[in-house]
């Protein structure tokens, strides 16, 4: 596992942040589901595809580049973005892997759009901050879990799941 702090050039990453946090221009998708479609705990969160099935699947997948030419990218399988609201106390979700049905190894990217007090968990204990421009990169095996956050009014990331060079 890798952690990279910084991991846009300051001005690169306003310019995502900005979008992505903003009211009403980045839009986001409700899903009633967090993990599985098992889930049923009342649990929600927003999403937006910007790339699956071997096609962008979104006007804003450009604004990834700075991100995708930093990472060792040989072909991608999904990029989604995941928006978790503030809640009373932290929720922990089940752990995963994001895409199960890859056979060949795969790397998985996830990236931190604000800081909050929610963490990306991995199932050997490793809890890792949310901490806006954060890159964590990962075996796509690798059993993780988010969490929600309850000091900011959303929890913000993005994952990248890819073949690398």
């Amino acid at each position: 596992m890798e952690i990279i702090d910084n991991f846009l050039k300051p001005e690169k990453f306003n310019e995502l942040q900005t979008l992505m946090m903003s009211h009403g221009e980045f839009p986001w998708y409700y899903n009633d589901t967090i993990v599985t479609v098992d889930d049923d705990h009342g649990e929600f969160q927003f999403t937006h595809i910007f790339y699956q099935y071997n096609l962008p699947d979104s006007q804003y997948y450009m604004n990834l580049d700075p991100i995708t030419e930093k990472l060792k990218q040989n072909a991608i399988i999904r990029i989604k973005a995941n928006l978790l609201m503030k809640t009373p106390e932290i929720i922990q979700f089940p752990f995963h892997i994001d895409i199960d049905h890859v056979e060949s190894p795969y790397t998985t990217s996830v990236f931190h759009v604000n800081t909050n007090n929610g963490h990306t968990i991995f199932k050997d204990g490793t809890k890792v901050e949310s901490v806006a421009n954060r890159m964590v990169i990962f075996p796509g095996n690798m059993y993780h879990t988010g969490t929600t956050c309850t000091d900011e009014q959303r929890r913000v990331i993005i994952n990248f799941n890819y073949f690398q060079v």
